[in-house]
């Protein structure tokens, strides 16, 4: 007599200790996409200063056989791109080191189709730099600013080139929604480029100023490519919704 075991069903989220459960929003045989939540960073896993370092915190998990991990046989998962801590929406990770190697190389040949919303206070008519309206593209290079650690600058000498397509989608109130399509991925890049079109986003302590207490209004809300193990062309997407109505949209 052959006893087959019973598969055990997947959770549909990473449970981490001591935290909300983080959804997934996208599965395969070489990665898992998450909706990251706001206050995560994905610092270098060996700084283990924060308790918010959510790459320690995944491979804890793992380590530990958590159940969301036990269930699906993980014993390896690494993001592949970076998220600024405030930022929330889409985050690669990866099941393997090959799978690494493989997507950070997608990345880094401009092949990941990234779309974000952001929230900018209203310009009003004719005020973005440039003479733009609804739709443009910023190309300022950008750099570390050797005077503020952790915060960047505008370099045209010895910066890196970065790429960035704007479109205002529309306007509730004082708040103005911009979606963003980054081509490159310079840190901070969405914020410095509408920082530097004349449109600082809401929330941004670094480069802007709080308006009130909202957070930072930015939302990785898409991410698509080609499949590079299968051939296929692969888009996942997060919610807005919730996103939308903090700020005061589709009301």
């Amino acid at each position: 007599m052959i006893f087959r075991s019973k598969r055990v069903p997947k959770t549909n989220s990473i449970e981490l200790p001591g935290c909300e459960p983080i959804p997934i929003l996208y599965e395969d045989r070489s990665v898992i996409a998450v909706d990251k939540p706001r206050g995560w960073m994905l610092v270098p896993h060996s700084w283990q200063k924060t308790n918010r370092n959510l790459q320690a915190a995944v491979t804890s998990s793992i380590a530990a056989r958590d159940f969301w991990a036990r269930s699906r046989n993980l014993k390896f998962l690494r993001h592949v791109h970076r998220l600024d801590a405030d930022t929330t929406g889409i985050l690669l990770f990866a099941k393997s080191p090959g799978a690494v190697e493989t997507f950070s190389d997608l990345f880094e040949g401009r092949k990941m189709e990234k779309t974000y919303l952001a929230v900018v206070v209203d310009p009003g008519k004719d005020t973005l730099k440039g003479g733009h309206q609804t739709e443009w593209s910023c190309r300022v290079k950008l750099a570390p600013d050797p005077r503020n650690p952790g915060k960047m600058k505008v370099d045209a000498r010895n910066g890196k080139e970065s790429e960035t397509h704007f479109k205002i989608l529309e306007t509730a109130g004082k708040f103005t929604l911009v979606e963003a399509k980054p081509v490159t991925g310079r840190t901070h890049q969405i914020r410095m480029h509408l920082l530097e079109s004349g449109l600082p986003i809401v929330g941004d302590e670094l480069y802007g100023k709080r308006e009130g207490k909202l957070p930072l209004g930015l939302r990785a809300i898409k991410l698509a490519y080609m499949d590079p193990f299968t051939g296929k062309r692969v888009a996942i997407f997060a919610p807005a919704e919730e996103f939308l109505e903090e700020f005061g949209f589709g009301q």
